[in-house]
């Protein structure tokens, strides 16, 4: 999850400062009067919906060991680093991808994997991870981070991203375009007013809901693919199952506390709606499935 995390939120600080900065400018208005310019809107939300989550993806490798601390084994130093380090090694070559970093964090059992490329990614572990699970559970950990390199998640999330942040945008902007000239209908200006620039901000911030909504389910999706890829890596989806069911017999806040407050996994309600991983009932179901028809 620290992986999405981290995107989202770098994703949307770009895209609001472009969108500030740019719209300061002059450039991104839909137009002036009763004319809406949809063509240069559209290409304003374009640039300004993907460039948050291009640079986002960019920068998520060292974002991510910088906000974990993570150390990069480069030379192991114990049996254990080197039995992580081989581990990666062999799952990375059955899932014929490039060898990625292998690192260690401090914290709550928990694994990532990020990166914008295949073949020079990044898989961290947590002390915590190592501690609480044996072997064969870290590695179908290590197989789920590894299938997520391999189906490309990260770069499948940025075009998902800025899809999404340029609807918001776009829409945002053509809302405050339309209740801008109804409380001016009367008035001749050269440029949008107050109530352009109240109205954008709220859709904004409704519409960004609403996408965040979007990018969560397709996250969810993403989840039940890596499971069912560590299985496939493994040849067994046992470990897998073996694994999610620790994790769900953990207490609460078993994520790193710079997110803990966003790891609801197990959530109902609206905060299902808004989590990144589905319910670990549900993930043990999904293998369940596929070791049936196996």
């Amino acid at each position: 999850m620290k992986r999405i995390i981290l995107f989202i939120a770098t994703n949307l600080a770009v895209m609001l400062v472009l969108s500030i900065v740019l719209s300061l400018l002059g450039i991104g208005r839909p137009g002036s009067g009763s004319t809406l310019q949809l063509g240069s809107l559209l290409a304003f939300s374009l640039v300004v919906g993907f460039t948050g989550a291009i640079f986002s993806l960019l920068i998520s490798k060292p974002m991510a060991k910088w906000s974990t601390g993570a150390r990069v084994i480069d030379n192991p130093s114990n049996s254990t680093e080197l039995w992580l380090v081989n581990t990666v090694k062999a799952l990375s070559e059955r899932a014929g991808i490039g060898m990625p970093e292998v690192a260690v964090y401090q914290g709550e059992a928990n694994a990532f994997a990020t990166g914008a490329f295949k073949n020079s990614a990044l898989v961290a572990v947590s002390t915590g991870l190592l501690e609480s699970m044996n072997r064969d559970e870290v590695e179908a950990v290590l197989g789920h981070e590894v299938a997520h390199i391999a189906n490309g998640d990260m770069v499948t999330m940025t075009l998902i991203q800025g899809v999404t942040n340029t609807f918001v945008v776009f829409l945002a902007r053509i809302v405050g375009f339309f209740v801008d000239n109804m409380l001016n209908k009367n008035e001749e200006r050269r440029g949008p007013g107050i109530g352009y620039m109240i109205t954008v901000f709220v859709c904004e911030i409704v519409f960004g809901l609403v996408a965040s909504l979007i990018v969560a389910w397709f996250s969810r999706q993403r989840e039940f693919r890596a499971d069912a890829g560590s299985a496939k890596l493994l040849g067994s989806t046992v470990p897998m199952q073996h694994a999610l069911a620790r994790l769900n017999g953990m207490e609460p806040g078993a994520l790193p506390q710079s997110f803990a407050a966003s790891g609801i996994t197990n959530g109902g309600g609206w905060g299902a709606l808004f989590s990144t991983h589905p319910p670990f009932e549900q993930r043990i179901a999904a293998l369940r499935s596929v070791q049936s028809r196996a």
